[in-house]
């Protein structure tokens, strides 16, 4: 627990954290040495030197050379356990390899490569994101800080060679994502000293809006089943019809338009239309809600169902209209060509 006041707590804070910042510029690879490596006393290792200072003083004030004996003995134990611990994480590799888009409130998935050049196997390396972000309490308006040991962490026990390891990164808003600083720690081999390093990485990652359900195949119906005449065509998303035909004995009566039927019109089958063969257009002016973001999550939404159901479909954005219209009716279809939709999203302005 810290003494000191609000007003200093906060800027000393901040400029450790600048400090530990420009000890370790930011790249997708680094190595740790001798400029990024630090080690002090872990918790456990705290009793251990108060123990150090009871043993010397009462050697001293007593005359007793067994417990100065043993005062020296514990010493050395500690100045082992110095330089096993900083040596296991010094020269430790680490390379980014890919990080996943993910939508607002869900985590991305970064994927690290470990390599390690040592003789002797590196043993309980612990790997996790800093996450302080910051959310606002609904209720109480009052921030709430995230603490950073109940996210998710990797610990290695054993690395030789090299490993591929994925870390979860919580996020929360839409757009550019920079990566929290990359935490590797151990306390190996006794647990009284603590080595850590900070690894800052160059790539961001990108967030798309979190989809928001609307009902778009009713935004783009061109009439309704009621109005439909005997044999007309129509076309309503993915799952609708697309004409009526006289009833056939035998067909399945799942499939009768029971509307006419009430109404006396007789019995009439209705066909579903094929969904390889329609076209759709997610245009962000067609969205029926009011505000820009959950125009963008609605968009998503779209994007994701058609892409799952494997429609052809074209996504118009408002930074489209400044082009030709043909340069942003692209269309395409299936799960990629919806992840592409899914990153103009994330980069929309």
């Amino acid at each position: 627990m810290s003494f000191l006041p609000k007003a200093f707590t906060v800027p000393a804070s901040s400029a450790l954290r600048r400090w530990f910042a420009a000890r370790a510029p930011k790249s997708d690879s680094a190595t740790l040495n001798l400029r990024n490596v630090y080690i002090f006393f872990s918790r456990e290792g705290m009793l251990f030197a108060v123990l150090l200072v009871i043993t010397f003083i009462a050697g001293i004030n007593y005359g007793n050379n067994l417990v100065l004996g043993l005062c020296f003995y514990l010493i050395s134990v500690w100045l082992i356990s110095f330089h096993v611990t900083f040596a296991h994480i010094s020269g430790l590799k680490v390379q980014l390899i890919e990080v996943t888009m993910a939508e607002a409130g869900a985590p991305v998935w970064v994927t690290l490569q470990l390599r390690s050049e040592s003789r002797q196997p590196r043993r309980q390396l612990l790997f996790s994101f800093a996450q302080t972000d910051k959310e606002m309490d609904k209720k109480s308006g009052k921030k709430i800080k995230h603490n950073v040991d109940s996210q998710h962490s990797v610990l290695v026990t054993r690395l030789q060679d090299e490993q591929i390891i994925r870390l979860p990164v919580q996020t929360h808003n839409r757009g550019a994502f920079e990566l929290p600083r990359l935490t590797i720690k151990t306390v190996y081999p006794l647990g009284i000293m603590r080595a850590w390093s900070y690894v800052y990485f160059a790539r961001s990652a990108w967030v798309y809006p979190k989809p928001e359900a609307f009902d778009w195949q009713t935004q783009y119906s061109v009439a309704s089943l009621e109005d439909l005449p005997t044999g007309g065509q129509y076309r309503q998303g993915q799952d609708d019809f697309e004409r009526l035909d006289n009833y056939i004995e035998g067909e399945s009566l799942a499939r009768v338009s029971w509307g006419h039927v009430a109404r006396g019109q007789g019995m009439f089958t209705k066909h579903f239309a094929d969904p390889v063969g329609d076209e759709q257009t997610l245009d962000y002016a067609d969205m029926p809600a009011a505000h820009h973001e959950q125009r963008l999550a609605q968009l998503a939404y779209g994007a994701m169902t058609l892409g799952e159901l494997g429609v052809p479909f074209n996504m118009r954005l408002p930074n489209d209209m400044r082009f030709d219209q043909s340069s942003s009716a692209t269309m395409g279809e299936g799960d990629s060509f919806a992840r592409a939709c899914l990153l103009r999203l994330a980069k929309a302005p």
